[in-house]
């Protein structure tokens, strides 16, 4: 995370905020053909998962043949839709400065190589996260970070276009990481090597979750990659550059909640092909809880001084990025307190109800958005939408999983939300009184994150956690001091 937000302030004050807005929307068309991937990569983990967990080996090899080879296919579908379809939308619908439209296509061109590498990486990705082989995921995260460092350095040491650079070096790092996963899986897993494989009803059954699951792919797509292009219709590329820094911020907070829910929902997934769904339900419980309060952590300090991150961050930046920040945080972490239960459903395969009812609600960001911004509402508009829509999607949720998988709506609130509200409500309290009293100086700084952090965790231990979650949370550090 430290490694993603460092070098985002280095490649912003390299490119320039423009030449940055302009990598960032232009990529963000290709990244909206990723509803097609995207469905895939769930399907993919949720089956292997399965598998594995009813321990049909034979199924589980046969299974991930089958994804490779229609992930190629997919592959092929986005090459042609992005050249043509995606083509057209840049040259004709994008706000890009005649001077720099060149350099502009060349960050799509080599942002679709580096997309359609991803896709085919992604059957191996899920195989190691299936097998819970953390060490692996976690080794290959810092091989990615340690590239992004170098295209840092390279992007000062030469001499040229830097956007058209960037964007080279950018598939050069996508590709090596693509070809890690896909060797140790080669090396370590003969389930995980590929054959050509063909099956009607296997077909029938990835696809089938996939359409369904697609639903919810498009409406994220929608609520972010729809969000920067309509700030580039109707303002400029330098609005692009601030939301692009605000998710920079959300992407490297979204990846703590990721590698939570990576570790966890492989085995929420084989507890129910065990079917021991009071022990699954436990575990969804409280790696929500976890999730969320290690994002609650974080995002305090983030929330309250904004713009002494930025600043201290990227020295230069949009002055819209200071709200813009503080809607997306508050709309993850409304979002987090329920995107866990997504994972019963997906091991149940019950999402045909989840993705009409719960996304339809995200899918309407974009026409809204849009409505109010033609009527003259100025460029915060689309941010506060996302907002309200993620109270009405948590709600939403929230009712799917009492009617379609028997969730205990009393223990849910009692053990879970409750705690939340409760948590959330002191952590803020206390962190706003804190920020009266230090000033904006890089030291006082300092001592309101200490102290923030400290009053945080103090109030989620007593009021987050039941008795037995403390418990075990003392005999775990007892451990761990024990052993030093």
């Amino acid at each position: 995370m430290g490694v993603s937000l460092f070098t985002v302030r280095i490649v912003l004050k390299v490119l320039g905020v423009e030449d940055y807005g302009i990598y960032n929307v232009v990529a963000g068309i290709v990244s909206m053909f990723g509803f097609l991937s995207g469905t895939m990569a769930s399907a993919s983990q949720r089956f292997f998962a399965f598998e594995i967990g009813k321990k049909d080996f034979v199924k589980l090899k046969q299974t991930f043949s089958m994804t490779v080879t229609i992930y190629a296919m997919l592959a092929i579908l986005i090459i042609i839709l992005a050249e043509t379809v995606g083509l057209w939308f840049l040259n004709n619908k994008m706000t890009i400065p005649p001077d720099r439209m060149e350099a502009a296509h060349w960050v799509y061109h080599f942002a679709i190589a580096s997309f359609v590498v991803t896709i085919m990486a992604i059957p191996y990705n899920a195989a190691i996260i299936a097998k819970e082989n953390m060490k692996v995921f976690a080794y290959i995260s810092i091989l990615e970070v340690i590239l992004k460092l170098a295209i840092v350095y390279m992007l000062m040491l030469f001499d040229a276009d830097k956007l058209k650079l960037y964007a080279v070096l950018m598939f050069i790092a996508t590709l090596i990481i693509r070809f890690a996963y896909s060797l140790y899986c080669r090396r370590a897993y003969t389930e995980f090597k590929y054959s050509f494989y063909w099956d009607r009803e296997l077909f029938k059954a990835l696809i089938g979750y996939s359409g369904w699951n697609m639903i919810g792919v498009i409406a994220n797509i929608i609520k972010n990659q729809g969000i920067d292009v309509l700030l580039n219709i109707f303002f400029n590329p330098i609005l692009n550059a601030a939301r692009a820094i605000a998710f920079q911020i959300f992407n490297a907070l979204n990846q703590l909640t990721i590698n939570v829910y990576s570790a966890t929902r492989p085995q929420i997934t084989k507890l129910f092909a065990k079917n021991d769904i009071e022990q699954m339900w436990k575990l969804v419980f409280q790696s929500l809880k976890i999730s969320y309060f290690l994002l609650l952590i974080i995002s305090i300090p983030i929330i309250i001084n904004p713009e002494i991150i930025l600043s201290i961050w990227l020295h230069k930046f949009p002055s819209q990025a200071i709200i813009y920040v503080r809607l997306i945080l508050i709309s993850f972490l409304i979002e987090t307190s329920v995107n866990q239960l997504i994972a019963v459903m997906q091991s149940a395969n019950k999402i045909k109800h989840y993705q009409i009812f719960a996304s339809v609600i995200l899918l309407l960001n974009l026409p809204i958005s849009f409505f109010l911004l033609k009527m003259g509402y100025n460029e915060f508009t689309p941010f506060i939408v996302i907002v309200i829509l993620s109270c009405f999607y948590i709600g939403m949720i929230i009712y799917i999983s009492y009617k379609y998988l028997r969730m205990s709506l009393k223990n849910f609130f009692i053990h879970v939300h409750v705690k939340l509200y409760i948590v959330s409500l002191f952590s803020f309290a206390c962190s706003f009184l804190l920020k009266q009293i230090f000033d904006n100086s890089l030291l006082h700084f300092i001592y309101f994150c200490l102290i923030s952090f400290t009053f945080s965790i103090i109030i989620i231990f007593y009021f987050g956690f039941n008795k037995s979650e403390k418990q075990s949370i003392i005999l775990f550090l007892k451990n761990k001091i024990l052993k030093q």
